[in-house]
């Protein structure tokens, strides 16, 4: 049932309180086995996107060239080290992410934030599809200002592809420095475990321009 509080994002007072420990999470990613905890490793970049349910969206990134690590999780919200229930309660501000670790060597964040705008309708607000709720909103987060600066001016290049295509305007969050909290083990790479699982993904067949 679609309830109506679910698509408000609660105040920090409304929000569930979490817990102090982070969750137990398996370190080595499922297909390449690198360590997905802690903090960026050195020489590489961090973007933190939310593109709806995180399954598709963290295969999505893993194949592409120079993404060295995925993993998924949650942010944007007040819940200290939340669970996915707590996530899809509605209560907690959360929305589902991928963190993506990339070698700007190999590929750019202009190259990264094409993928994410071509790949699922950031007009939809607090929902994605079927899938409803505020942890299924649009977000960027990034470490910085200088690359939060380089992903609003990305948003207001698809805008105007897609105010000519017809769509409205886009609700994608952004923000930067979002903590951000890994999601439990089973969903970390869950489509490389589960071929055939859900992967709720789908764009508006708008090109993102190349300048």
């Amino acid at each position: 049932m679609w309830r109506p509080k679910m698509m408000q994002i609660p105040t920090p007072e409304e929000a569930l309180p979490g817990r102090k420990d982070a969750l137990s999470v398996e370190p080595e990613h499922f297909v390449n086995g690198r360590d997905i905890r802690g903090e960026c490793p050195p020489g590489l970049q961090e973007i933190l996107v939310g593109m709806g349910c995180f399954w598709g969206a963290e295969r999505l990134f893993w194949q592409l060239p120079g993404v060295e690590v995925t993993s998924v999780g949650y942010g944007g919200g007040h819940t200290r080290n939340p669970t996915y229930d707590e996530v899809c309660s509605g209560h907690t501000g959360h929305t589902e992410l991928v963190r993506i670790w990339f070698d700007p060597t190999v590929t750019s964040l202009d190259a990264i934030l094409k993928v994410f705008w071509e790949n699922h309708d950031p007009t939809q607000g607090m929902r994605q599809g079927n899938d409803i709720g505020t942890q299924y909103r649009s977000a960027i987060y990034t470490p910085d200002r200088a690359s939060l600066e380089t992903a609003v001016a990305s948003r207001d290049r698809y805008q105007r592809s897609l105010s000519a295509a017809s769509y409205p305007d886009i609700t994608t969050e952004l923000r930067s420095g979002v903590v951000y909290y890994l999601a439990e083990t089973y969903h970390q790479q869950y489509l490389a475990k589960n071929p055939n699982g859900y992967c709720g993904l789908a764009g508006c067949q708008v090109s993102f321009p190349s300048s």
